[in-house]
């Protein structure tokens, strides 16, 4: 109990780059005894991940806070985040869900947190925001939580899928799994970590000839439409939408919970611009198809020569570094 009041306190007073997120982990009601222990095992995988990254972290759920519900306690650390000002904040709901065909619910101890009021929370904060909904029926927590500068990973596609959901327990096997490190960067990638977790999930029921119940969703470009594990190949979407709508997965790509050392040792400013180009060549390559191919070899051959650069002056700061540590 004091451990996890202290750590609260430590999350919601200490400054931390885009690089160094502070993580709330909500364990939820667990309703059967079977369930409590995957519930608790996938909080320690987040726990432990979390240390490893050297973040902050905050777990609500698993200790009681007298005269508090978990779900008040949820709401005063988001009003704490609204004030305290920039800061990459990532929400991890670890539990069952319901939906009655208006509202999502996150069941809590307590009170349940609604979509709604989660969207209502997190609306004064500006910043980089990840929201991982690990329940049953959390596909509606992407319509209502979709904006800019958010990554939004629901469990489900829509609130009638109400079966329990493995994929959270999968996704926090992977978050710090380097096997899921599918572009051998040195790191795993929000990306990544989704579609490794996707997979799991869909060889859990084939292996054992069973319909899935389950299919997890990720939005990043704040469009309310997530984009399935399916439409990936490698860590790209290919196939669209029949509407044409914007796919998602880029920003989710650059995201990493345990971010290499090389990314690390990357000035916020530079790494910043690296996003910057890398979502210009990809809006780019979205559009090849309606401009002329000069036209877009041009302006593809000045994105690519400044990312060039970029790394080049970066390799250079570093080699300097070294060498007058010599």
């Amino acid at each position: 109990m004091m451990t996890s009041l202290l750590t609260m306190l430590l999350c919601l007073a200490t400054g931390k780059s885009d690089a160094q997120p502070c993580v709330v982990i909500v364990v939820g009601a667990a309703g059967a005894t079977e369930y409590k222990g995957q519930f608790e095992r996938s909080a320690e995988l987040w726990q432990a991940a979390a240390q490893n990254a050297g973040v902050l972290s905050l777990q609500i759920g698993k200790d009681d806070q007298a005269g508090v519900s978990d779900h008040d306690r949820l709401h005063s650390v988001l009003l704490e985040q609204a004030k305290k000002g920039p800061q990459s904040l990532w929400i991890v709901l670890i539990g069952h869900g319901t939906y009655d065909g208006r509202e999502a619910k996150f069941n809590m101890r307590g009170p349940d947190l609604t979509d709604r009021e989660l969207a209502e929370w997190l609306s004064p904060i500006k910043s980089q925001i990840v929201v991982i909904d690990c329940a049953s029926a959390s596909g509606p927590f992407i319509n209502s939580l979709s904006g800019p500068n958010r990554v939004v990973i629901a469990a489900t596609k829509s609130g009638f899928e109400t079966n329990f959901s493995r994929f959270g327990q999968y996704l926090a096997e992977t978050i710090a799994d380097p096997r899921a490190d599918l572009d051998k960067d040195g790191q795993v990638s929000l990306l990544e970590a989704y579609l490794t977790a996707a997979s799991r999930v869909e060889e859990y029921y084939r292996a054992r000839s069973q319909l899935a119940s389950e299919h997890a969703l990720l939005d990043d470009n704040g469009d309310k439409v997530g984009t399935p594990a399916s439409w990936f190949k490698g860590v790209r979407a290919t196939q669209r939408a029949k509407d044409g709508a914007a796919l998602d997965g880029l920003r989710a790509h650059q995201l990493h919970f345990i971010p290499s050392d090389r990314e690390r040792g990357m000035p916020a400013e530079v790494r910043r611009r690296r996003d910057e180009l890398e979502s210009l060549i990809a809006a780019l390559r979205d559009r090849k198809a309606k401009i002329k191919d000069d036209e877009y070899y041009t302006q593809l051959e000045k994105l690519m020569v400044e990312l060039a650069r970029l790394y080049r002056d970066l390799q250079s700061s570093g080699k300097a570094k070294t060498d007058a540590g010599r």
